[in-house]
């Protein structure tokens, strides 16, 4: 035994370790409960009585010189894993990285100016789920189930509910539904304006996408008429664009709105002298308004015979395009950094 005990000693000696995985079968074979040491310990009960002692202090020797030389090996590896995954020195000489700024999103752009806008003449900012009642997307603002005006949406079904169709969910399709739950928990006076995303199932181009952004507003009080409206809407154009621009009122129909118009203003791209976004009519369409329906003022609590109101709504990425001029509405979700990059400083 003792002859095999140098053996060892000669194997450590020799040993070479120089990665984690080599250092792992050296503790195996020498220093583990399973490694030849371990064994040579379990044969001393073979070794006679006299002999026993002298090469017990052996193998101790042996096992500290194995336990010394496994740590050695530990801590080259760990030295040389370190270097490897030290960093280069700094080349101090080498200019600065600019510290490059970020840029508001062109939407995010229009959208708090036409809350700024409309927050200066007494309307406050409201907000409502995007997953919506078909109650609120549509029962409430005089949808029947079989009206035609269902089909100038597209929706977006989450749930349907064929015992109540009421109960059906969907991705709202317009902001209507914040006006409604507005005006069933909270009494007149009401002048609130409500931006955020809407989704239709339209395929994606350049002058459609399957989700956008809207900003309706609605006003109700005693003796609110037309002529409200349009002082509303006046105000907002001449804020929003470049002075001179014009605006009309179309006769349209809504079935919330009862009279109802089309807003159009004048083209910010060719100046009202014809182009293809304007379809060479120098007018284009930003909003629809009206008078809101005295049925729906009713569905929602609050008494039609004493209160009257206006609503509008218009799409946030058509006032961007016009006020920007851009061409391609999917360039507002792409998010490309040449397209956002235009927009620095604004």
């Amino acid at each position: 035994m003792l002859e095999n005990v140098k053996a060892i000693y000669e194997e450590i000696n020799q040993y070479n370790v120089a990665s984690k995985e080599e250092l792992e079968q050296f503790r195996m074979r020498f220093i583990s409960r399973k490694g030849v040491i371990t064994e040579l310990f379990d044969g001393l009960k073979t070794v006679p009585a006299d002999d026993r002692r002298a090469l017990g202090q052996e193998l101790n020797g042996l096992k500290n010189f194995a336990q010394e030389r496994f740590d050695l090996f530990s801590q080259q590896v760990e030295e040389q894993q370190t270097s490897a995954n030290s960093a280069p020195p700094v080349d101090l000489t080498l200019p600065t990285i600019p510290n490059l700024t970020g840029t508001q999103h062109p939407l995010s752009l229009v959208r708090q100016r036409i809350i700024q806008i409309f927050e200066r003449i007494g309307f406050n900012v409201a907000d409502g789920p995007e997953i919506e009642s078909d109650w609120y997307n549509f029962g409430a603002l005089n949808f029947p189930d079989n009206h035609p005006a269902r089909d100038m949406q597209d929706t977006f079904f989450v749930a349907k509910d064929s015992s109540n169709p009421s109960n059906d969910m969907l991705l709202r399709t317009h902001t209507s539904n914040v006006q409604i739950r507005l005006m069933e928990r909270q009494k007149p006076p009401i002048r609130s304006i409500m931006p955020g995303r809407v989704y239709r199932n339209e395929t994606i181009s350049a002058r459609a996408h399957c989700m956008f952004h809207q900003v309706e507003g609605i006003y109700i009080d005693r003796n609110v008429g037309f002529k409200d409206l349009k002082d509303t809407l006046y105000h907002f154009v001449k804020e929003m664009f470049e002075p001179g621009t014009q605006i009309r009122f179309r006769p349209s129909y809504f079935p919330f709105t009862e009279p109802s118009a089309e807003i159009d203003i004048s083209c910010q791209i060719c100046g009202g002298k014809g182009c293809n976004i304007c379809k060479h009519s120098g007018w284009v369409e930003i909003a629809g308004s009206g008078m809101v329906d005295p049925q729906v003022i009713a569905n929602c609590g609050i008494d039609p015979e004493e209160f009257t109101g206006f609503a509008f709504g218009m799409g946030i990425e058509r006032i961007t395009q016009l006020k920007y001029v851009v061409n391609d509405l999917r360039l507002y979700t792409e998010n490309d950094v040449r397209f956002l990059r235009q927009f620095e400083g604004l």
